[in-house]
């Protein structure tokens, strides 16, 4: 299928690894201009020289704090000095820390907040005048957790739905210039499920790494999701090809979730 997004310019966030990669890589082998974020340098040079394997378009990799509001700006100003402008936003950001809610504090809450709303709050705020020049997209990468609980997740559980709700809110606000959707994943071969195995396993809910990653696989296909399935799910997001398709939140997790809605 043809996405007609060739010569468009995507702002991918936390694509130095992971589904933001995948997404970043996704997009860019469509032929769209990417730029691509991420804290490690060094990571963001690896992640930027694998994309471009499969690019027809330009990368760009921009090191940025997702926290930090100076740094947003600086990222967003940065995509239109190279490109002229802003097509398609896809923020991502690395998971909060695992653990029940009473080995929670004050901080771990106002950190995770400010990861994962308050980067996507700046982010739409900062690109939507661009994104608005022409068929505009965002899409929102956040986790299955928004639809039903995962156990140990309290902070993802908790802090993510506001993200759903700010993307139902811009996709009337910023409509019909802007389309606003959500991918909610479930377990993806990436380093988070990695990090997040080797917790649990050292909180003493699993015996080994691979009963850990066998209860993260329980889903009606029996595996884990490779994360270019959801990166080719955020490239036809995208798209004009999906250009009914707003407000909506997506679940991209083999069926593993059991809410009807």
């Amino acid at each position: 299928m043809e996405l007609q997004i060739t010569g468009n310019t995507a702002l991918v966030t936390a694509s130095s690894s992971g589904l933001g990669k995948a997404s970043a890589k996704a997009l860019a082998r469509e032929g769209a201009n990417v730029v691509i974020n991420g804290r490690d340098e060094a990571r963001l040079e690896t992640a930027k020289a694998e994309i471009e394997d499969v690019a027809t378009g330009t990368v760009v990799a921009k090191s940025a704090d997702l926290t930090n509001e100076a740094d947003i700006e600086a990222l967003v100003e940065t995509t239109v000095d190279e490109f002229g402008g802003i097509d398609h936003l896809v923020t991502s950001a690395g998971g909060p820390p695992s653990g029940p809610f009473l080995e929670t504090d004050d901080e771990d809450w106002y950190e995770a907040y400010d990861l994962l709303v308050m980067s996507v709050v700046r982010l739409a705020r900062e690109a939507e005048p661009y994104l608005r020049e022409g068929d505009g997209t965002i899409v929102n990468i956040t986790s299955r957790s928004v639809k039903e609980s995962i156990d140990s997740l309290v902070l993802s559980n908790s802090v993510r739905m506001s993200v759903i709700g700010l993307e139902k809110t811009l996709s009337q606000e910023f409509a019909p210039e802007i389309r606003a959707n959500a991918v909610l994943p479930g377990p993806h071969e990436t380093e988070r499920i990695e990090q997040l195995v080797e917790q649990a396993v050292d909180r003493g809910e699993y015996d080994s790494y691979d009963a850990g990653l066998e209860d993260w696989a329980s889903n009606p296909l029996e595996r884990i999701g490779d994360p270019m399935e959801l990166g080719n799910t955020v490239a036809f997001l995208s798209s004009p090809v999906s250009g009914f398709i707003n407000g909506e939140s997506i679940l991209i997790d083999g069926g593993s979730t059991g809410a009807n809605l």
